[in-house]
């Protein structure tokens, strides 16, 4: 059987960084396989940190993301990651009680013994992430990309099973 674990990320009082929150508020209501696991990690990155510790298969991260694409766009990436694991200074393993960088937590997680076969990131381009002041609730397009975000973690974990 393969495991999969949905990881996903935000902040929710940062406007579109709350994007991953939303798509696992989604996935809440959909019935997914055995072996499958959505979790909202939200800012908690050392939660996310054993939860890779936990020999799944498979992650899909789900998360906001700027890649100078237009607000909204939704893509699926393939993190390197041989790349997330190349530096292991203390600095690059640090984690924020206050954000989630997901690439640290790759980082570190790796620095554990964690392995994992497949790493996939959901990703949205944000409009907005708040600014200094911070705002709550999501941008239009990033609401409108929830359903979007949510329908390809489910067509990624179809293929991952069938395969």
């Amino acid at each position: 059987m393969t495991s999969i674990l949905v990881a996903c990320v935000g902040n929710i009082f940062n406007g579109d960084d709350a994007f991953g929150v939303e798509v696992a508020r989604r996935l809440s209501g959909v019935t997914l396989p055995d072996g499958v696991r959505v979790i909202d990690f939200g800012i908690r990155g050392i939660d996310l940190t054993y939860a890779l510790m936990d020999g799944y298969d498979a992650v899909i991260l789900v998360d906001a993301a700027q890649r100078g694409q237009a607000p909204g766009v939704v893509s699926v990436v393939e993190p390197d990651l041989n790349e997330a694991g190349d530096s292991t200074t203390p600095e690059d393993l640090a984690l924020s009680p206050h954000e989630l960088d997901p690439t640290k937590v790759l980082r570190l997680a790796s620095a554990l013994g964690g392995s994992c076969r497949r790493v996939l990131l959901v990703a949205c381009e944000p409009l907005t992430l708040g600014g200094e002041e911070g705002v709550m609730g999501l941008s239009e397009p990033v609401t409108a990309a929830v359903a979007v975000a949510a329908e390809t973690v489910e067509e990624l974990i179809d293929g991952m099973m069938a395969a």
